[in-house]
């Protein structure tokens, strides 16, 4: 069952380039979380804190970077990104990596005509003065869905690049 939010904003933040690029370390750290998931613990049984790296044993250690070594192997044209996005993604406080979260699963729970009218608001944002992103976000805050609808179509974000997508596992 897909929970939807029709009423969804940008409520109490202005919209910036280093938000999305927030926003996107946060998915691309969420799309490799499955990776990560180990078998879940038995039902009734609560699971022991883990321990800190350094007390992991090698399977373990092993075992969290198997995925990530993998995606890098197998995606050479994507590694100066997948860098990048580790690098800001370490620089980041940890109010930031929180927002950052949060964004991901708004995103997570957005259907693909939300994330479309996003990607629309993002780019006509990303050319405006700090004024013109209050006004816009202002006016998009005040529009119904049908009217958030039709400024979309009207203001389409531009294509995304042909990138090849890396595999996952």
């Amino acid at each position: 069952m897909r929970r939807t939010f029709p009423n969804r904003t940008f409520t109490g933040c202005s919209f910036t380039g280093r938000r999305l690029g927030l926003v996107v370390i946060a998915l691309a750290l969420f799309a490799a979380a499955p990776a990560f998931a180990g078998d879940p613990p038995a039902a009734g049984r609560a699971s022991a804190p883990l321990p800190a790296w350094e007390q992991l044993t090698q399977a373990q250690r092993e075992q969290l970077i198997a995925p990530m070594r993998d995606r890098w192997n197998n995606s050479p044209d994507e590694r100066q990104r997948m860098f990048e996005h580790a690098r800001r993604w370490q620089q980041m406080t940890p109010d930031e990596r929180k927002n950052a979260r949060r964004g991901m699963k708004r995103w997570e729970h957005m259907s693909p005509e939300e994330r479309g009218q996003m990607r629309a608001l993002y780019a006509k944002m990303h050319g405006l003065d700090d004024e013109g992103r209050r006004a816009l976000m202002t006016k998009w805050r005040a529009m119904t869905p049908e009217q958030r609808r039709a400024w979309a179509q009207a203001n389409p974000a531009p294509p995304k690049p042909d990138r090849p997508r890396p595999p996952r596992d």
